[in-house]
């Protein structure tokens, strides 16, 4: 498990999240001292837990340290793994890709256990034998072709479920 304060942090931000209806506005700095931790401990969990990896969209605003977090929402599962293909692009690191991983299961669309398989075939341990500069590349092509295959998947079985 992660930082005790870190999970606290995260925890109180969805809950002001469910709370908003999927959008928040808030002060950094007023979190912090509510909290009892610094304005940077704020920053990591905003940045580390509510990326756009994950499903958010997050923009800051200057001046008084605020930032506004938004759920994003998709129409349907499609929906869902378009962005999901759009969020990992040409190339994504290895923390990233965790996150998209994360953000699958967390939606449902994966267990567990294929979590841990995919992530397993994209670590740089995994992909050791290509120079560095290209991991990210083939990280994106084989986290890619997963997600397509996903959406291949659910399209067949929501065809099958129809007959």
């Amino acid at each position: 498990m992660g930082n005790p304060m870190t999970e606290q942090i995260a925890a109180i931000i969805e809950k002001m999240l469910a709370e908003n209806g999927g959008e928040l506005e808030l002060q950094r700095n007023k979190l912090a001292s509510r909290v009892g931790c610094v304005p940077s401990q704020i920053n990591y969990v905003i940045t580390s837990r509510f990326s756009s990896e994950r499903g958010y969209i997050v923009e800051s605003r200057r001046g008084g340290g605020f930032v506004k977090i938004t759920k994003v929402s998709f129409d349907g599962t499609d929906a869902m793994l378009m962005h999901t293909l759009a969020v990992i692009g040409d190339d994504i690191d290895v923390m990233s890709a965790r996150a998209v991983l994360i953000s699958l299961y967390d939606s449902g669309l994966i267990s567990q256990r294929e979590s841990r398989l995919i992530y397993s075939a994209i670590t740089d341990r995994a992909l050791a034998g290509c120079d560095t500069a290209s991991r990210d590349s083939i990280r994106a092509s084989i986290l890619k072709s997963f997600v397509l295959t996903l959406r291949n998947i659910r399209k067949n079985e929501k065809q099958h479920n129809k007959v």
